[in-house]
């Protein structure tokens, strides 16, 4: 056993490609030894910005000699058919195993010194590489036959054990030759081994693991921030992209003009990590402070003054233009900014952004003045109100990311009692500048900062701090795990937001397809959910899709996108809710109901059939329901047509309720009714049945009113013990036509019941 070397080295490999490098170049160096028959028991890989390196332990150093059994014709076979098989094997007649009257061919095939094979695939890994870009250099690049690879490839080191694998692609020899630090090191290395290859690149200023350079820069940075009495600002992404660009990482701390503090911390953090890639800086409270910390390649003599030097001219220039175009915008209210609006297409089909914050306002008033969002013990907690004092965050992108200097510090106030008209206002008003950041110079630079700009700008020219918070936040959630905003004014603009988008681009026929999503729809649909759920939202989503189409809508009664809508709806809710810990079924046996598109109700009526289904109780019932609906089906007992369909958040399904479920019935109560009006006397466990089910029945049915599910549950409880006797002392198929109806009728009042609160023919169990 033997460890194997290969080093790709090239000029500059894209930061954001190296990750997935890795990946692929183990991927198909395990491929290609798979095909040999060889497997190595550990791959590890390594990029810097000028190589990329795997190593394989272990390897053996030829592959194992295998036997091939190759099936043929028979011995009878027309002599064609003989004469083809060992054309195709390469065999003679007396060399073919005969058995059962049909004949074999057996093929040895000795083993290969691994250095062959690996000798052949380097070339095909090298061929095969997916890059995301890929380029052709030279000479050679005028023919589309040359080699492409990121950037151009200078050399290979292919090393098994302490020996070359030989080969060569594209005029490039492997050999056991590299190059050290661009500008640390002169001259070629000679790599004697696997084992000693990390080491000597160290003693030539490179470090090749990019999982300890990132753990250099973050220790570097955190200890050049400490001691200027500051707290590093963390940014992972940042972290990795700085360890891809360098091979020698040093941090180095500089500071800039604090009057560029006037600027949002937001601004002045995305300019310093999208344009030079270098991490800002907290003070004692929180407040982004006036240093930055870029990465040197270099160990500079100076101990890096002048890269710094160099590195705070180029960021105040940066910062300049970024002031500037703050101090521009200001000076243009955002009203006067909401009329050019009308100047962005939104989408061909769909008008101007200005036609859509039209739509947008009006549904923001609508989702006020129906009483769905209004002012709540959630209010006052929540994004709306993030961002006053306080550490800063560690999230990577600035946009997510608010420092200290937020509009509205601190947060609106909670709006307990609250004028309806006031906050409709407040809502519409928020939501008809909600997108005029969009046309400002900042947001032209930094199209990630559009609403948080918005934000800082509405509270600068005196806006309500409630409708600052809204145009900043509305439009969170962004996905899932995100924070849901809890603030009146800002769901109402937020949700408002995500429904015409939804229901725009579904009424387009626009809606996702497979893995192909242009418009984020899912993501909306996702923000939709967090927004009602997390506010507790009592609202019909048909009803606000329906308002959300006006003037065009009336209704979604065979309105196709609409019934799509609520569907992928459905489906959404599904995945996010799965995520959560509940159980698809459980969902499915309450979409099943139909008619309920109350996300509230609906998911409150889950959470109960999910932890009554936990208990022995409801597994037993489960049970007893599963059998008796077999039975119904096995003997085609099937309830009256249910109701029409309704469009709820199942749309395929249709109205089922106890009464629709119990079947037939005879003397008032029914088949399977009381005991006095049946024209034979039941057996005490069919009395007790439905005795149970005539106090079980109403109970449920008043628990499910009351949206009581808990009681719901406990009524459905009570029919378990009943049933397991009915269905062990009972016979159902009595050959006296009478009791057998009348039993099968008591089943069917038994499914109805369960129907009542949940289609338990859904569940699995």
């Amino acid at each position: 056993m033997t460890d194997f070397l290969l080093e790709l080295r090239s000029e500059e490999i894209p930061a954001r490609m190296q990750a997935k490098a890795r990946e692929d170049l183990a991927r198909l160096f395990t491929a290609e030894l798979a095909a040999a028959g060889l497997a190595a028991p550990a791959i590890t890989t390594f990029s810097t910005p000028r190589r990329l390196t795997l190593i394989a332990r272990d390897l053996p150093l030829e592959t194992a000699a295998v036997s091939e059994e190759i099936k043929g014709p028979k011995t009878a076979a027309p002599p064609q058919a003989l004469d083809g098989f060992l054309r195709k094997t390469g065999l003679t007649r007396d060399q073919l195993v005969e058995r059962d009257g049909v004949l074999f061919a057996v093929i040895d095939k000795p083993g290969r010194a691994t250095a062959d094979v690996l000798a052949e695939a380097i070339p095909n890994i090298i061929r095969a590489f997916p890059w995301p870009k890929s380029m052709r250099w030279g000479d050679a690049s005028a023919s589309t036959e040359s080699l492409k690879w990121v950037r151009p490839l200078q050399g290979i080191v292919a090393l098994l054990g302490g020996d070359v694998v030989s080969c060569a692609i594209a005029g490039i020899t492997s050999g056991r030759e590299t190059m050290g630090h661009r500008f640390h090191s002169s001259g070629a290395i000679s790599i004697a081994s696997a084992a000693t290859y990390a080491d000597q690149l160290r003693d030539a200023h490179v470090i090749v693991d990019q999982a300890e350079r990132a753990q250099i820069i973050a220790l570097g940075a955190t200890m050049a921030a400490r001691k200027a009495g500051l707290e590093l600002i963390k940014d992972e992404g940042l972290l990795i992209e700085n360890a891809g660009l360098t091979e020698w990482p040093v941090p180095l701390l500089g500071r800039f003009d604090d009057a560029f503090l006037s600027v949002p911390p937001e601004v002045i953090q995305l300019t310093a990590r999208a344009n030079q890639k270098y991490f800002v800086c907290a003070d004692a409270d929180g407040n982004l402070a006036n240093a930055f910390i870029c990465t040197a390649n270099i160990d500079a003599a100076d101990g890096g003054a002048k890269i710094v030097d160099g590195n705070r001219k180029v960021l105040a220039a940066r910062l300049s233009d970024a002031k500037f175009f703050y101090d521009t915008d200001l000076k243009v209210k955002l009203a006067d900014q909401a009329t050019k609006l009308d100047r962005i297409v939104f989408h061909e089909k769909l008008g101007s952004v200005a036609d859509k914050v039209d739509r947008v306002a009006k549904l923001a008033r609508w989702l006020v003045e129906e009483g769905i969002v209004k002012s709540s013990p959630l209010a006052g907690r929540g994004t709306s109100e993030a961002g006053g004092g306080g550490a800063p965050q560690t999230t990577a992108s600035p946009a997510e990311n608010p420092l200290h200097h937020q509009p509205a510090a601190g947060g609106p106030p909670p709006l307990a009692g609250e004028d309806l008209e006031e906050l409709a206002t407040l809502a519409e008003r928020a939501a008809r500048l909600c997108k005029a950041d969009l046309v400002t110079l900042m947001v032209g630079e930094f199209p990630e900062l559009q609403g948080v700009m918005g934000g800082y700008y509405a509270a600068a020219q005196g806006e309500d701090p409630r409708v600052a918070a809204a145009i900043r936040d509305h439009y969170k959630p962004v996905g899932q795990g995100d924070d849901v905003p809890t603030d009146p004014v800002t769901v109402a603009v937020s949700l408002a937001d995500k429904l015409d988008t939804l229901a725009k681009f579904f009424g387009i026929n626009e809606g996702p397809t497979g893995s192909r999503d242009p418009f984020a729809l899912r993501r909306a649909a996702i923000g939709c959910l967090s927004l009602i759920i997390d506010n507790q939202l009592r609202l019909s989503l048909a009803s606000a899709i329906s308002q959300a189409l006006l003037p065009s809508a009336q209704g979604l009664d065979g309105w196709p996108p609409g019934i799509q809508l609520l569907s992928f709806l459905a489906d959404r809710l599904k995945v996010q809710q799965r995520e959560a810990g509940v159980r698809h079924d459980l969902i499915d046996a309450v979409f099943a109901l139909g008619g309920e598109d109350d996300l509230i109700r609906l998911l409150a009526r889950v959470h109960a059939l999910q932890a009554f289904i936990g208990t022995a109780d409801g597994a037993n019932l489960l049970a007893g329901y599963k059998r008796a609906a077999n039975i119904l089906k096995k003997e085609g007992y099937e309830a009256p047509a249910p109701g029409d369909c309704h469009p709820g958040l199942d749309p395929g399904s249709r109205l089922s309720t106890a009464e629709e479920e119990a079947g037939p019935r005879l003397g008032g109560r029914g088949d399977g009714g009381d005991a006095k009006s049946s024209s034979y006397t039941p057996e005490p466990a069919e009395a007790a049945l439905i005795a149970a089910l005539d106090v079980a029945e109403p109970a449920a049915t008043a628990a499910v009113a009351a949206e009581d599910f808990e009681g719901a549950m406990a009524a459905l409880a009570s029919l378990r013990a009943p049933i397991d006797a009915f269905f062990e002392t009972v016979i159902v198929n009595d050959p006296i036509p009478a009791k057998r109806t009348a039993r099968l009728g008591l089943l069917a009042r038994v499914r109805g019941a369960v129907h009542g609160v949940a289609d338990f023919s859904k569940i699995e169990g």
